[in-house]
């Protein structure tokens, strides 16, 4: 992969997370559940490991 192609796939992971982390803010507030977003955090988080392995590759 391009290292322009990592970086943009990067940039779009921490948006997505820092959306997330607003999302289970506001939903804690509120008591619901807030699993699936933890989940999915978790994932955003191993997709960004993996890309950054890639970029220094």
């Amino acid at each position: 992969m391009k290292k322009e192609t990592i970086n943009q796939k990067i940039s779009g992971l921490k948006m997505e997370y820092i959306r997330i982390q607003g999302d289970i803010e506001k939903l804690e507030s509120t008591g619901h559940s807030i699993t699936k977003l933890e989940e999915r955090l978790q994932e955003i988080e191993a997709e960004l490991k993996d890309q950054y392995s890639h970029l220094n590759e």
